[in-house]
């Protein structure tokens, strides 16, 4: 966790230490005998100008298990129960308000406790900066999030600001309802963007009716927009999921049973990973230099 912290634009300092203790100045030994009831912590030092508490909170919630109790990856004990511990009723406010956005999108109970913080001790310095003196040290965290976590902190508040389908197509992969989505039958000009980050996806001149009952391209506006990845979920019927190349949200799936004028390819997309700007409307939004392409 304070690798991961460490790696977000606008965090000055992480410390790893012990919190919550009924023993002063605590060592891990008497940490892990579970004498001193403290909880292993990271205090995170930030500049509130370059990331808000939020957008830690959000952070801290998608990397972690939020529902698991006294245990996070392989580690398990009274000591790695799950907190976000605060100074003052703003910092409170914000930890509460991140909770109820993820009982809305997981209606289950988190075991995240809110806390006052009653006190911190920082931990020997050889727990300090762990990842750095063992690059190969066990770590919960999956090392890609921790690389990524940058580029996930630009969109985390909008992605936590979507409606719930949003949220559950874009994140976790579902598919919404056939026929009903929001663009399934919308076949006017315009350009088709990442609901999330506003990049260009698909144009309306190579959109066509699949009869699918979702929205479907012959292709994005440039191959580097969009990655492909084996998705086996479905037994005995293995596709080729499509998410975008920069905020890697989940757009839907390509096959190889569209019209063959059109190169062959269905991009069978969720209007829910979407946003569509009508033609009238690209100039002023920023999509200008698209508005030629809509002529072809």
């Amino acid at each position: 966790m304070e690798r991961y912290f460490g790696n977000v634009d606008g965090v000055t300092a992480t410390t790893v230490g012990y919190a919550q203790s009924h023993t002063p100045n605590p060592t891990y030994e008497q940490v892990c005998s579970g004498t001193t009831d403290a909880a292993e912590t990271v205090k995170v030092d930030f500049d509130p100008n370059r990331v808000t508490l939020r957008t830690l909170s959000l952070l801290f919630l998608e990397v972690i298990d939020p529902f698991s109790v006294d245990r996070q990856g392989n580690d398990t004990g009274r000591q790695y129960r799950t907190g976000m511990f605060y100074t003052d009723d703003a910092q409170r406010d914000t930890y509460i308000a991140a909770i109820e956005q993820l009982i809305d999108r997981e209606p289950r109970r988190p075991a995240v406790l809110i806390e006052p913080l009653r006190n911190f001790y920082p931990a020997e310095p050889y727990h300090q900066d762990y990842l750095d003196k063992n690059p190969g040290g066990y770590c919960h965290i999956p090392i890609s999030k921790i690389a990524n976590v940058r580029n996930r902190q630009r969109y985390v508040d909008r992605i936590w600001d979507l409606t719930l389908e949003q949220f559950a197509v874009t994140q976790h992969a579902a598919t919404e309802r056939p026929f009903v989505n929001e663009y399934d039958h919308t076949f006017e000009p315009g350009i088709y963007v990442d609901v999330v980050s506003g990049e260009p996806l698909f144009l309306s001149t190579d959109k066509f009716d699949s009869g699918c009952g979702w929205p479907a391209f012959s292709k994005p506006i440039r191959p580097d927009l969009v990655t492909e990845h084996e998705d086996d979920r479905v037994p005995g019927r293995p596709r080729i999921e499509i998410r975008t190349a920069d905020t890697q949200i989940h757009l839907g799936h390509v096959f190889d049973d569209g019209p063959a004028e059109l190169g062959g390819h269905r991009y069978c997309m969720n209007s829910a990973a979407l946003r569509f700007v009508p033609l009238d409307r690209m100039v002023a939004e920023g999509y200008g230099e698209y508005v030629p392409l809509l002529d072809r």
